[in-house]
């Protein structure tokens, strides 16, 4: 029985069609071999339609709706008018006309850093490091529904499945370490719409988002389930003879091509992934920074460093998903429920955003926070507790990658219920994220069902007046 290293077997199996996937694992050592595979492998790296001001993107979604007048889109106004009661039919979208009264938010707001940005109290954390991000308090987007919503901030389409933001990026750009996905996602669960918001959809399947879980085993099957090495090259080079015979036989398949390279990236992943969720070398100020507990394997801090880690190795697009421990942003009976989800993420975003910083990782990574929607400022009881959804302003922000610093962009009415200046549709955040990996959102497409698709639909603009 002879031993089959991991390069041999790539090498024999790379003689087959399965070269599509494997000759691009080749290519470190092999120029020859790169330049075929940057034409024949979807995950080989590849240039933008420019120079891009980031390298990668840390995609942050706290699901459920975070409220805007409660957190980063300060109305003194919102105080003074608390239980003035409005007509509020004509933002609603609803036939007949009917009132609500404004309710005041449950927290204090304070300036922060030299660029005196208004943070809530929720958030003191990250308003220390709030001279590092831009705040956009004119989001908007076209549905108040969780499931289309979170859809829509995921695939730029709140109706129907498309590829997720990742897959997008990874198509456009590659991955630059072949041993792990070109898009990871951390999160505990899925958000609403489920896994359709990491899927590749019409996109060739190797860019579809690979889920991590926080846990002692963040993915499944990372150590082989064979007794050596030597036996799992066998059986590897079995599985690829019967694909290149099945390949041979039949037309092309991409299902078949797209598993291929799922498996080649699974092997790959099996040697380096273990080592980029081993927090056991991080030192325990960088711990501390996260708010981490040594030996912890779960919760937002965990998620963060993790992410650092795999942005470190090359990892295109890294998305964390804020879930809560319990439930998630949706405060429709009591907006205390904010308070405890927002300490979960306050230090771990803003230990983030240092840490790279510190690291000289800042200026290449773009991080991004949103949600899919903002909360009404007003109800239809004055003392009622909670607030509703609602889709026609909320609050984002960025941070790195090309962005301004310290700046608010964009602007509410004094009552925080509609955009009055500089609004920014879901839309054109993809489009000023793709932007800053280098990609033109008008030209990163793909041909499905008869017509070219793209991230941002037929719409989009690039927001160049928070660029640097």
């Amino acid at each position: 029985m002879r031993h089959l290293d991991r390069r041999t077997w790539l090498k024999q199996s790379s003689r087959g069609l399965s070269a599509v996937a494997l000759t691009g694992l080749l290519a470190e050592t092999n120029q020859a071999d790169a330049d075929s595979a940057r034409d024949s492998d979807p995950l080989t790296a590849k240039h933008g339609h420019f120079p891009a001001t980031a390298d990668r993107v840390i995609f942050v979604y706290s699901t459920g709706g975070v409220s805007q007048v409660d957190t980063w889109d300060y109305k003194p106004q919102l105080y003074t008018d608390h239980g003035k009661k409005i007509t509020a039919s004509r933002w609603l979208n609803k036939p007949g006309e009917f009132e609500r009264f404004l309710t005041k938010p449950r927290w204090a707001f304070k300036q922060y850093g030299q660029s005196g940005t208004w943070v809530s109290d929720l958030f003191p954390q990250l308003g220390s490091v709030v001279d590092d991000l831009c705040v956009l308090n004119a989001m908007v987007c076209d549905s108040d529904g969780h499931d289309k919503g979170t859809l829509a901030a995921h695939t730029g389409s709140a109706q129907f499945a498309r590829p997720s933001h990742g897959a997008w990026v990874s198509y456009g750009l590659g991955t630059v370490n072949q041993n792990l996905p070109s898009f990871m996602v951390i999160a505990p669960q899925p958000p609403y719409s489920g896994a359709q918001v990491w899927a590749s959809d019409f996109l060739p399947g190797c860019h579809q988002g690979t889920h991590v879980v926080p846990g002692v085993e963040p993915l499944p099957y990372l150590k082989p389930l064979v007794g050596s090495a030597n036996l799992q090259g066998i059986e590897l080079e079995l599985l690829s003879a019967i694909n290149r015979d099945h390949l041979e036989r039949t037309s092309a398949d991409a299902a078949l091509e797209a598993r291929i390279r799922s498996f080649e990236t699974a092997f790959g992943m099996q040697a380096e992934a273990p080592e980029a969720f081993d927090l056991s070398q991080e030192t325990d100020e960088t711990l501390r920074l996260y708010g981490i507990d040594r030996g912890a394997t779960q919760g937002f801090g965990w998620q963060c460093l993790v992410a650092r880690r795999l942005a470190e190795r090359g990892v295109r697009f890294i998305e964390l998903i804020d879930v809560g421990s319990a439930n998630n942003w949706d405060s429709h009976g009591d907006m205390a429920a904010h308070e405890p989800l927002a300490k979960a993420i306050d230090q771990p975003l803003a230990g983030l955003i240092r840490d790279l910083k510190r690291r000289g990782m800042l200026d290449r990574t773009l991080v991004v926070w949103t949600t899919e929607f903002g909360r009404t400022p007003f109800h239809q009881s004055v003392d009622h507790p909670g607030r509703e959804h609602h889709n026609l302003v909320f609050s984002s922000w960025l941070a790195g990658g090309g962005i301004r610093s310290g700046i608010v962009h964009g602007k509410s009415d004094e009552h925080g219920i509609l955009p009055v200046q500089d609004s920014v549709h879901t839309h054109d955040l993809h489009a000023t994220m793709l932007h800053c990996l280098g990609l033109d959102h008008e030209r990163l497409t793909y041909r499905h069902a008869g017509r070219d698709y793209r991230l941002t639909d037929v719409a989009g603009r690039v927001v160049r007046e928070v660029l640097v």
